[in-house]
């Protein structure tokens, strides 16, 4: 199977999307730049401001035309906190919101098998989802994601509603999937998180 990714908003989100490139491509599917011709497109959305939810509303529908025959698959902030007018794009076969990355995986692959539909956006995780260290495809420097959520509640941020409040990788997994990085012969490494100040507070 070959699938596509789109990824739009924070470095986090791009922890995300390489964390589900590496478990597609260990299960034995084959990762496509977004150009290319696939069985499932990913677009990996964006809520922080309202340009950005924007853009990935535009992205969406856009693929939604382009790919008439292809799974489409929408995941991330967006429809965590505004599911509803996604659900008004019938094109969209998969829904998900900003955490359960193994389980959207795995929803995927049972989706291009069957073409089964996923519309129901699940509660943010009470813990932390601990995925594979990586890189974005085609990227040199690593991104280590050690934190996410955030418990300020500013009154203008959306969020904690997109991301759940503030939970930490323990220091242990923090320092082995920097050496299984190391080993992987990354010589940059970016610690990154929704909140990171917050990180070990938990």
């Amino acid at each position: 199977m070959k699938v596509a990714f789109f990824t739009l908003g924070c470095k986090v989100n791009q922890v995300e999307t390489a964390a589900m490139e590496q478990l597609l491509t260990a299960a034995g599917h084959t990762v496509t730049p977004w150009e290319s011709a696939a069985d499932a497109y990913v677009v990996n959305t964006c809520a922080v401001t309202a340009t950005s939810g924007q853009k990935s509303r535009r992205m969406i529908r856009q693929t939604a035309r382009e790919h008439p025959r292809a799974v489409i698959a929408v995941c991330g902030c967006l429809p965590q906190v505004e599911a509803a007018p996604l659900l008004d794009i019938e094109e969209v076969d998969l829904l998900f919101g900003s955490g359960r990355r193994e389980e959207f995986v795995a929803t995927l692959l049972a989706a291009v098998a069957g073409k089964r539909a996923v519309r129901a956006v699940a509660a943010v995780p009470e813990t932390f989802e601990h995925l594979p260290p990586g890189a974005p495809e085609g990227r040199t420097r690593a991104f280590l994601k050690m934190q996410d959520g955030c418990d300020n509640r500013c009154t203008y941020c959306v969020i904690p509603d997109a991301r759940g409040h503030a939970r930490s990788l323990p220091e242990k997994a923090v320092r082995d999937d920097a050496a299984s990085l190391a080993a992987q012969g990354f010589r940059e490494l970016v610690l990154t998180g929704i909140e990171i100040s917050s990180w070990g507070r938990d």
